[in-house]
């Protein structure tokens, strides 16, 4: 039998969700909860998707001639797990109705890490999650981080890492945030947040990040040095691990990638729905290996990279799959690469 499951929230992650999980077999999505009668409620009534509103709210979409499935505590009554993809601090306020209804949640990187008993990412913790009553997907940044570093961890042990986050300035539909021209740090102090996120999965690594906000909309970029503590005998090992990494994929300036808007162009000419890029893509000749020093560059679509993520913390905290038959599952359903883009 499914997992019946509600998304609440429907912009740039809830909508990603939503449409991810209507392509799992073993998952139902009841429904989807909107504030506004906008332009993205009537596109996922469209689709068939059922739309549910606050009480309070139900007058503002009668007034715009939207017909609702019923409120946000109807949806909770007929869903086992609800996946919060509101505004940074909203999920936490939501969490007593959710509790009050006896559902499994998750929320996302924007909320504090104690609104939920784990923080998760599938490489790392899955078995960490498994059963417990609410999880915390981490962030796009720190999903971008944690994907690789659990990678090299397991194959050659990870001492010190370091890293320098470049971040784009807002989401490609958003219009009040900057900076237009300028190089902001993020926060000029030291470690940025995004070391701490890591420490939620990883509390024993030793990792300070630094962060600067560009006029970007596209991605991130990370700059990472890590020691390994049993290093391999050549670079070429690590390459081949990281092509053999489920939503790792390499490209090579020399092919054309030479930026984050050629991801972009490629993203766009392979046919991905919004240009979506859910793995993780390292330059190949950006990876570097010094005796156990290994560095590299990487970039983080912001947008999706955690998409499959709340899939798999579906499935972890439901018990529907170990960690490799829901990453398998999951990458299948979605269509994601590992290895090569294309």
């Amino acid at each position: 039998m499914a997992v019946k499951v509600g998304v609440v929230g429907y912009g740039t992650i809830g909508k990603r969700v939503a449409d991810a999980i209507l392509k799992q077999p073993d998952m139902e999505l009841v429904g989807i909860v909107k504030t506004k009668p906008d332009y993205e409620a009537r596109i996922a009534a469209s689709k068939g998707i059922p739309v549910y509103t606050l009480s309070e709210r139900l007058g503002l979409f009668r007034e715009a001639g939207f017909r609702v499935a019923g409120c946000l505590e109807d949806l909770l009554e007929s869903i086992d797990v609800v996946v919060d993809a509101t505004p940074a601090g909203i999920g936490a306020k939501y969490k007593p109705v959710y509790e009050k209804h006896g559902l499994k949640m998750i929320f996302q990187g924007g909320e504090s890490a104690d609104v939920a008993e784990v923080s998760f990412n599938s490489f790392c913790n899955f078995d960490d999650a498994r059963g417990r009553g609410s999880v915390r997907v981490v962030s796009c940044n720190t999903t971008g981080l944690l994907r690789i570093l659990c990678t090299l961890n397991k194959a050659y042990g990870l001492g010190r890492v370091r890293a320098t986050i470049v971040r784009r300035a807002a989401d490609p539909k958003e219009v009040k945030r900057g900076p237009v021209n300028a190089i902001v740090p993020n926060p000029a102090s030291i470690p940025s947040h995004h070391a701490l996120d890591v420490k939620t999965v990883l509390p024993w690594l030793d990792i300070v990040t630094a962060a600067v906000v560009v006029p970007t909309t596209l991605m991130h970029v990370h700059i990472v040095y890590a020691e390994l503590k049993n290093p391999p005998s050549s670079v070429d090992d690590v390459v081949k691990l990281l092509e053999e990494t489920p939503r790792i994929v390499l490209v090579d300036s020399n092919e054309g990638f030479k930026s984050t808007a050629d991801i972009v162009e490629a993203a766009r000419d392979i046919g991905r729905k919004r240009y979506d890029i859910p793995e993780l893509i390292v330059w190949r000749d950006s990876v570097t290996l010094n005796g156990s020093e290994l560095y590299w560059i990487q970039a983080v679509h912001q947008e999706s990279i955690v998409v499959p993520e709340n899939i798999d913390a579906i499935r972890a905290i439901t018990g529907l799959a170990t960690a490799s038959e829901s990453i398998r599952l999951t990458d299948e359903t979605l269509g994601l690469r590992r290895g090569r883009l294309f």
